[in-house]
């Protein structure tokens, strides 16, 4: 198992290095490090099984808040979007922004 999840580590390094931009490096390093850390603490808990609680309880925490920090970095990345590079042909969180502000117009949400 540990095996399989530094594969995943690895896969999640060349995704960094290969994505055009921040959105879908931080999708790619998120993704395969969350599944990557699981697995790998999971081989350790089976290696080890005196470690095998403090491995799920680790395991539960990366699966918690790996989500909500790469969403927090999503949604800073946006406000900096253009400095990163980043061309997005359809912004729908912009788009909402737009319209929870209630002025209906598109135009004000990508700033033309």
């Amino acid at each position: 198992m540990s095996l399989v999840g530094s594969v995943f580590f690895l896969l999640a390094a060349i995704g960094l290095l290969r994505m055009p931009d921040a959105f879908n490096r931080m999708q790619a390093g998120t993704k395969a490090t969350t599944l990557g850390s699981i697995l790998f603490l999971a081989g350790i808990g089976v290696m080890k099984p005196d470690y095998l609680g403090r491995a799920l309880l680790l395991a539960l925490f990366i699966a918690l808040t790996n989500p909500v920090s790469s969403n927090a970095l999503a949604r800073a990345a946006h406000g900096y979007r253009k400095r990163l590079g980043a061309v997005m042909k359809v912004d729908a969180l912009a788009d909402a922004t737009a319209d929870a502000d209630g002025d209906g117009s598109k135009e004000a949400a990508h700033g033309d």
